[in-house]
């Protein structure tokens, strides 16, 4: 079974390389713009009224390595593909919360950019903490990671 998705729009971000990126989205304070083309705009009515949105996006620049053992970017171990949020995994989708700041049109101000300039957007979600906010109560491998 072939599951084919198709971009929406793309993240113009000044992260030029993934080298160097930040690691997750919560640790950015890096502004980008998301384009989302035209036919899509429709879609975006009513997302001003969210602080946060999530975006979904294809990791264009990970390399497929096949393996499902890798060494997350916080951890000095290996572990399985799916218990990391390594970017070399089977699907290469990423998702970042990002803090939307403004729309202009088919246009989105976004802070917390984590993705390199040119990202392919998947889908948007809005952020909501009733359903998104959950009490952990076990982090696996990072809870008792050596590197801090």
């Amino acid at each position: 079974m072939d599951i084919v998705f198709h971009p929406i729009g793309f993240i113009r971000s000044p992260i030029k390389e993934k080298e160097g990126a930040p690691i997750q989205s919560s640790r950015s304070t890096i502004e980008a713009t998301v384009e989302v083309f035209t036919e899509y705009s429709p879609g975006l009515e009513g997302i001003e009224g969210f602080s946060h949105i999530y975006l979904f996006y294809h990791l264009h620049r990970a390399e497929q390595t096949g393996s499902l053992l890798v060494k997350p970017f916080l951890d000095d171990q290996t572990h399985g593909v799916f218990s990391t949020r390594h970017p070399c995994r089977p699907n290469p989708i990423g998702f970042s919360v990002v803090r939307l700041i403004g729309r202009e049109n088919n246009r989105l101000f976004i802070c917390g950019a984590d993705m390199v300039d040119g990202t392919p957007l998947l889908d948007i979600k809005p952020y909501i903490a009733n359903f998104d906010v959950f009490k952990v109560t076990k982090s696996g491998w990072y809870q008792s990671r050596k590197i801090q």
